[in-house]
């Protein structure tokens, strides 16, 4: 679900396609241009039904955004970073840095989506009719009733109580507000995911025996994605449970080798790879952060470019690299360290002096240390 073309930016808050929603606009043109409008609404001309079918597709892009760009909105609102939105195959995603911190502001994040996509399908609803009303083609009131029946259908499937649907997250906000535990919320509606995710699967199976064929493909496709995303979440929700109040510098690895931006890649491999056990080397150039150099990306460079290229051209440039404080808490940089550092994260103290680094290893020591863990942690030292 990575952002593979950036559209820009709405509200402040940047906007992507992933690749695969190619794949479903294709679908969508190709299904109701040449099947369903031709067969409700005959005798139109051919380019009518495209057009009609490209304008219903780029509407439910359109929605989709809405959608998400509402969870965005009120996220920030109540305190959470978005990093952005991205439109792929199955529908969108609004990606968080960090969780609500009270029941009622996840509350209020989860039902805003679909409550939106209401809004959006009663404006095509009212435009349907005000296009009866002046009878305009009935290419176009199909089009308009199209959009406002999807966008129906899509706040509904989005209100079902399992994780990660918007419902899901419903779930988690009521059960966490009952129970004081949202750890527990969270691994009940992600198992309530999995639960409905396996029956999609299931009925998918049997469509598609029954001669369904396309249509049972997709809905145990979005089932497989569902236990997979509840799978996940019930994970990651362990995860920051173990690691709740634990701090960057609890777990970073201090004192990294910091390079040169302008040393070769060939120095690199002769004076420390050969000669030294790291693998990560944050760079810098006038005293500043220049990026992040992994051995992955040493290894990738052609051989006998090694010489001219320096670790400045192959490395991961700054603005993509996650950095914290010492006193940051490591679940708020959890969800940053992804892209091109291969799960790293380099810390920095208060006048931008490199500190540590923190990588999987040392993120997974930290889980499996958790239960050892009953001293509260003091502030670091300045």
């Amino acid at each position: 679900m990575r952002e593979s073309i950036r559209l820009g930016h709405i509200a402040g808050i940047r906007v992507g396609l992933n690749v695969s929603v190619l794949v479903i606009v294709a679908i969508l043109v190709f299904g109701l241009s040449f099947g369903r409008f031709p067969e409700v609404y005959p005798d139109h001309a051919t380019w009518a039904y495209v057009v009609a079918g490209l304008v219903s597709a780029i509407a439910l892009l359109a929605s989709l955004l809405a959608h998400e760009l509402a969870h965005a909105v009120v996220a920030r609102r109540n305190g959470v970073e978005v990093e952005g939105i991205t439109l792929w195959l199955l529908g969108g995603v609004a990606r968080l840095r960090g969780e609500p911190r009270t029941s009622g502001a996840d509350l209020r994040i989860a039902i805003v989506g679909p409550a939106t996509s209401l809004v959006v399908g009663a404006v095509f609803a009212v435009l349907a009719m005000l296009a009866a009303a002046v009878n305009a083609p009935d290419l176009l009131f199909g089009t308009l009733a199209y959009l406002a029946g999807l966008n129906v259908i899509l706040a509904v499937f989005n209100m079902i109580p399992a994780a990660p649907l918007d419902g899901g997250r419903v779930l988690r906000a009521f059960l966490w507000w009952r129970r004081g535990d949202r750890t527990g919320a969270a691994v009940t509606a992600a198992r309530a995911g999995r639960i409905f995710g396996l029956t999609l699967i299931a009925l998918g199976f049997v469509q598609f025996m029954i001669g369904a064929g396309f249509g049972g493909l997709w809905l145990a496709l979005i089932g497989f994605f569902l236990v997979t995303a509840a799978g996940a979440e019930e994970q990651q929700t362990r995860v920051h449970a173990a690691l709740h109040d634990v701090r960057t510098a609890d777990v970073m690895t201090r004192d990294p080798l910091v390079m040169d931006a302008n040393t070769t890649v060939q120095e690199l491999i002769l004076n420390v790879v050969l000669t030294h056990r790291y693998s990560t080397y944050p760079l810098v150039e006038n005293g500043r952060l220049a990026g992040l150099v992994t051995l992955n990306r040493v290894r990738a460079t052609p051989p006998d470019q090694r010489h001219e290229l320096t670790l400045g051209d192959v490395a991961c440039p700054p603005e993509e690299v996650p950095t914290a404080t010492p006193d940051e808490l490591l679940t708020d940089l959890l969800p940053r360290m992804a892209g091109c550092t291969d799960g790293r994260a380099v810390i920095m103290d208060d006048s931008g002096q490199i500190v540590g680094l923190i990588t999987a290893s040392d993120i997974a020591r930290a889980i499996q240390t958790a239960d050892l863990r009953g001293v509260p942690q003091g502030t670091w030292p300045s």
